[in-house]
């Protein structure tokens, strides 16, 4: 199973639409709030490059925002996970 982490805000609608396709592809992801968390967006801009939310890694790799994970998916690249 990939290693997914998922750098997001609670209002954010592109956050949320991303964790909603991960849990309906039953793909476990951590989500990292960086809302009130100095230390973790820190650490997501040096990953990413990137202020925006979401930024989502798989495996390590930084793969974008929910757009990137949507084409993902869309391309078949994105695996699903049989419950």
């Amino acid at each position: 199973m990939p290693h997914i982490e998922v750098y997001s805000t609670p209002n954010c609608p592109f956050c949320v639409s991303a964790k909603e396709l991960l849990k309906s592809k039953n793909l476990n992801f951590q989500e990292i709030d960086v809302s009130d968390d100095t230390d973790s967006l820190q650490k997501m801009i040096r990953l990413s490059g990137l202020r925006t939310v979401p930024q989502i890694f798989i495996n390590n790799q930084s793969i974008g925002g929910f757009d990137e994970l949507s084409q993902m998916n869309a391309d078949g690249e994105l695996p699903h996970l049989e419950s």
